[in-house]
């Protein structure tokens, strides 16, 4: 298994930051992918195949972690090429919300 499981929507709280520039401030680090919850069911082949899917957006995926569980907000595509890569592990800016 990728991921913890496949969510559908955000179940945490609004937090606030909408831009790359608002997440810049949240330093990377790494995750395990078989800790991750998606926030997202679907998957869109064309992104996940393209050489530049972060060219203009952030390098790094946003994970929101939230009563002791990682949801991943923002990279489900970079997520998904990295178990493509046998990778079980990739840097993401983990932003810690409270109830």
């Amino acid at each position: 298994m990728i991921f913890a499981a496949v969510g559908e929507g955000r179940p945490y709280p609004d937090h606030g930051l909408a831009t790359p520039k608002d997440w810049a401030a949240v330093a990377p680090r790494q995750v395990r992918l078989d800790q991750l919850v998606t926030t997202r069911r679907t998957l869109d082949l064309e992104a996940l195949l393209a050489e530049d899917s972060t060219f203009y957006g952030d390098l790094f995926p946003h994970v929101v972690k939230w009563r002791g569980q990682l949801y991943l907000e923002d990279g489900l595509h970079r997520a998904v090429r990295s178990a493509l890569h046998r990778r079980a592990v990739m840097h993401a800016r983990v932003l810690e919300i409270e109830d």
